[in-house]
């Protein structure tokens, strides 16, 4: 069971990786509305992984109070924490781009209202 729920959230990982590394080239070829798509993907790949890490430490601690030696998934869940520092490390990444086009954004949009007297849109009726 613990190998088998290490093993989802490896997968789901490696999942949200891809998509995050697709969200970075469709940033650069500006295609923002596949941005959208992916989001609801990703949050629900990232409650996904909580729950399992939930699950996984319940899983541990019942093994460690039957007296079992849970060092035997050592090496494995070592190998996830470093999958999810990668994780960490590609978001930074994303956020490191997303960040500035969205500043971008804020001092176009501040520009417009400025030059058009604080009114984005001058509507006339």
């Amino acid at each position: 069971m613990i190998s088998k729920t290490i093993n989802d959230i490896s997968n789901l990982v490696n999942e949200l990786k891809t998509s995050i590394n697709q969200d970075i080239s469709d940033i650069k070829e500006a295609k923002h509305e596949e941005l959208l798509t992916r989001n609801d993907e990703k949050h629900h790949m990232i409650d996904e992984i909580m729950n399992l890490k939930m699950q996984l430490n319940k899983e541990l601690m019942a093994k460690i109070q039957e007296g079992e030696d849970v060092n035997i998934y050592r090496q494995s869940v070592d190998s996830l924490e470093t999958q999810l520092k990668d994780l960490y490390e590609l978001n930074k990444k994303l956020a490191s781009i997303v960040l500035p086009v969205q500043q971008m954004y804020k001092e176009l949009v501040s520009d417009i209202a400025a030059a058009n007297g604080g009114q984005i849109f001058d509507i006339k009726a």
